[in-house]
């Protein structure tokens, strides 16, 4: 079944790859970027496996809908995310039909080891972007890598070193940006100082998380303005969560402010083990729907991802976490 499904990817790679990613230029709307990481932390928690079929049927919709930027899977411990053990069949399969298309399909990895089976897994068609990920409080990092901020950091520089003999791209994120779980609210002042830090020791683009979902527009504005003062917007991406249904809104003000580059989760799937009571991710289709209402341009097709995100939340078993999804699903 998965060499079936490896051959579906390869017919169709003719189709996708037509399709435009460039940002708008001259007169046309200004472009935002979004990146679609439902295959990697919109499934990475549910507790029944997802066979590797679907993973791969659903980042091959994604691209068909042109989403310039896909998260696909990540390189943790089986041990720790079952989910996420079929790392070594997703990311090969991906690469090896998507390669030349211009989008991107970054892996997420905790540590060099990590890498290390990311380069191993798929050696003919070499991963091109990885992402890491660490907190900027203490309390919700000790839970979620056992290890302190600054460990955290310190062992990021190892990554990056083999990632750059590699001439892998890296991606960052910076969890619990806005409040932790544990610790309470962040000093936006120690989220700038982080992330002028990411940047500092090799990140192209630095992922901003409010990860428990309890920012709002105000909160999201004064950490930025603290941030913004140390990276530039273009270095920076907005990963909302929509716990208190602010996930939008949140993703606009960072718009305002410069953010071009958002995270979302198609269906509104995925959500934080460690931080009780945080939904799922803003869902892509709320976020893309509200971005063209704006008049600002994604490149994405939205009636094809409301029809994504109809179909992978059946495949789970899971509610549709997107009112716009839902409503534009409602009338095909």
């Amino acid at each position: 079944m998965f060499t079936r499904r490896v051959s579906s990817l390869a017919t169709r790679h003719t189709t996708s790859r037509c399709l435009s990613t460039a940002a708008p230029t001259g007169t046309q709307k200004p472009f935002v970027k979004i990146v679609d990481v439902s295959p990697r932390d919109g499934l990475q928690n549910e507790k029944t496996p997802v066979p590797t079929t679907v993973k791969l049927q659903l980042i091959e919709r994604l691209t068909a809908a042109n989403v310039p930027a896909i998260e696909t899977t990540a390189f943790v411990s089986p041990k720790w995310v079952p989910q996420m053990a079929d790392a070594k069949l997703v990311l090969p399969a991906i690469l090896q039909h998507y390669s030349t298309n211009g989008k991107h399909y970054p892996v997420l990895v905790p540590n060099v080891k990590g890498l290390e089976r990311a380069l191993a897994a798929s050696p003919q068609y070499p991963v091109k972007e990885i992402a890491i990920f660490g907190a900027a409080s203490e309390g919700f990092s000790q839970k979620n890598t056992n290890t302190s901020v600054e460990e955290g950091l310190k062992a990021f520089e190892d990554v990056i070193t083999l990632a750059q003999k590699h001439d892998v791209k890296v991606r960052g994120y910076l969890s619990t940006v806005i409040a932790c779980p544990y610790d309470g609210p962040t000093d936006p002042k120690r989220v700038a100082e982080l992330a002028q830090r990411y940047i500092d020791i090799g990140c192209y683009e630095l992922s901003l998380g409010d990860t428990i979902g309890v920012g709002t527009p105000a909160t999201i504005e004064r950490m930025l303005t603290e941030v913004l003062k140390k990276v530039p917007a273009e270095k920076l991406a907005i990963h909302a969560h929509d716990t208190y249904g602010q996930g939008v809104s949140n993703v606009l003000k960072a718009v305002e402010m410069g953010i071009r580059v958002v995270d979302s989760s198609v269906g509104g799937l995925g959500g934080c083990p460690y931080a009780k009571g945080a939904s799922g991710n803003v869902s892509t289709e709320d976020v893309v729907y509200a971005l063209h209402g704006l008049g600002y341009e994604t490149g994405i097709n939205l009636e094809e991802l409301a029809k994504i995100g109809d179909w992978i939340t059946k495949e789970i078993n899971r509610p549709n976490g997107s009112k716009a999804g839902s409503a534009i699903f409602a009338k095909l």
